[in-house]
Formats: structure tokens, sequence, C-alpha cells
């Protein structure tokens, strides 16, 4: 049993790694290569990622188009 166990944490981190090095690959095509802070994409988590990513995606807005202002 304890080995099943061992190979799903496996499985997971493999998981982790395969969606932080998709999320890099995304921010690489847009130009991204560190974040607010100066820390190379390469060094953050995959929460951070994510949060970098969004961000991204906000500033992709064009707010001076009348349908994506928002007052």
């Amino acid at each position: 049993m304890p080995r099943r166990c061992d190979d799903m944490g496996i499985l997971y981190l493999k998981t982790m790694e395969a969606k932080r090095q998709h999320i890099i690959k995304e921010l690489l095509a847009k130009g991204i290569t560190k974040d607010e802070r100066g820390i190379s994409i390469h060094d953050l988590s995959y929460d951070d990622l994510k949060y970098e990513l969004v961000l991204q995606a906000f500033r992709e807005i064009d707010v001076e188009r009348e349908s994506n202002k928002w007052f």
C-alpha cells in the first residue's frame, strides 16, 4: 500500500511541474521573463505563475475600446 501512495505523489509532482512549464511557455510567448519584483519566471511557484498570467491578461485588455469600458 505505501508504494501506491508514493506513486500517486510522484504523479502529482509531475503533473504540477507540467502545469508550471505550460504557464512558463505562455508567459515567454508574451515576452514575460520576470515578475513584478524582478524574479525570473523560472524561479516562481505554480501559484505565482498563475498570478503573473492573470496580470498579463489584464494588461492585454484594450480599455479604450467601448465594449471593454467598465464605467
